[in-house]
């Protein structure tokens, strides 16, 4: 089975959505990451069949379905709301597209059975949908995706409507799901956590373009380009313009960081630096940690975690400390960072140099080994 996308471009009016978009999808998980607007629903519905590309083609297994309805070709989609018939039962839900195939009883019986148990939703089966919670009523949405057993499957953001604790669920359960599935599976997000805790490869969209593709956690650990850097880290990975002279660089007015690890060996010249948010903190880690002296701007504490915004030589920056921390507003204050979390952008915004650790406190609270928790 294979899904692709040949130089396609969709054109709404005067707007460009997608510009000469060209990916291969084989069976398993691959992640549309990009922030809103960056056209990852736009690509899901013409690979659907809901619309049409002003400029190239949808094949499916060498052929040309572009103009192929959505009826006829055999796909499932899960939308950010909650999708289910208001006047039929959790069960008869699952079971809809079963019985307009014209599958018998027994079978459907068995299909639905099966996902519902996979699901956790068993107990719900005779209930309707006024009468579940909001992670039940989408549990029940992807049951009724996923028991079509379609060769297709297209997830656009499935869970944003959703708690955190419920995301957390659903995650875990939908990952071990699509390791079972032999279909092709396309799941659109704007988080990179999420696309981190699911795995598989990452296509990163931004603007109607293609940034980057490849496995996941190498796309994370090695951006291409600054952007998308910017675009997978939450929050988006600081920046600040520097150059490098002799032995170390110097980033802004004042900031000297010496060429160690993958640093070494970088040609003098000016280049832009990036840093994670969770690998700055207020306190100094190791005897390598460089010292910046900031301004605060806002400090956001988001449940065991505090997100403090900092000002220094111009640019804003975002500290991601574990704990609560309560920072007044325009107050000078030190943080620290070692040079081996640096990644290091040409004038092109291309990459040149990156961390050759792994990463062991990603953002948002969550433990990434790998793509997994």
């Amino acid at each position: 089975m294979r899904l692709q996308v040949e130089k396609v471009t969709k054109q709404v009016g005067a707007e460009t959505h997608l510009y000469n978009i060209d990916i291969t999808f084989e069976p398993g998980l691959t992640v549309l990451m990009g922030q809103t607007l960056s056209g990852k629903t736009s690509l899901l519905r013409l690979m659907a069949g809901l619309d049409r590309p002003t400029r190239g083609r949808i094949l499916v297994d060498g052929h040309d379905v572009t103009n192929v309805s959505v009826q006829k070709r055999n796909i499932a989609m899960v939308y950010q709301q909650f999708i289910n018939y208001p006047s039929m039962t959790v069960y008869n839900n699952i079971a809809s597209p079963l019985k307009l195939a014209g599958l018998n009883k027994k079978e459907i019986e068995r299909r639905v059975r099966e996902v519902a148990e996979m699901l956790h939703i068993e107990p719900l089966l005779e209930r309707l949908p006024s009468e579940l919670s909001g992670g039940q009523q989408q549990r029940t949405a992807i049951a009724r995706a996923l028991v079509k057993e379609a060769d297709l499957l297209f997830f656009d953001e499935p869970l944003v409507n959703l708690d955190y604790k419920l995301r957390e669920e659903l995650r875990t359960e939908m990952r071990e799901i699509f390791k079972r599935r032999k279909a092709i599976v396309v799941y659109a997000t704007t988080e990179p956590v999420e696309a981190l805790l699911l795995g598989g490869n990452a296509v990163v969209l931004d603007a109607g373009r293609v940034m980057q593709q490849g496995p996941t956690i190498e796309v994370y650990h090695a951006p291409a380009s600054a952007r998308v850097g910017e675009v997978f880290s939450d929050p988006p990975m600081n920046m600040i313009d520097g150059a490098i002279e002799g032995n170390e660089a110097r980033l802004g007015d004042g900031v000297r960081v010496p060429l160690t690890r993958h640093l070494a060996g970088l040609a003098s010249g000016h280049y832009r630096f990036g840093v994670r948010a969770n690998h700055l903190s207020l306190a100094p880690s190791s005897a390598d940690d460089v010292e910046i002296a900031a301004v605060t701007e806002l400090a956001e504490v988001s449940g065991s975690e505090t997100f403090i915004h900092i000002a220094l030589n111009g640019v804003s920056w975002v500290v991601q400390e574990e704990g609560v921390h309560s920072l007044g507003l325009d107050k000078e204050i030190r943080v620290f960072v070692d040079p081996q979390f640096f990644f290091v952008f040409d004038g092109a915004g291309h990459l040149v140099a990156a961390p050759t650790m792994k990463e062991p406190r990603p953002s948002n609270q969550q433990q990434v080994n790998n793509g997994t928790r």
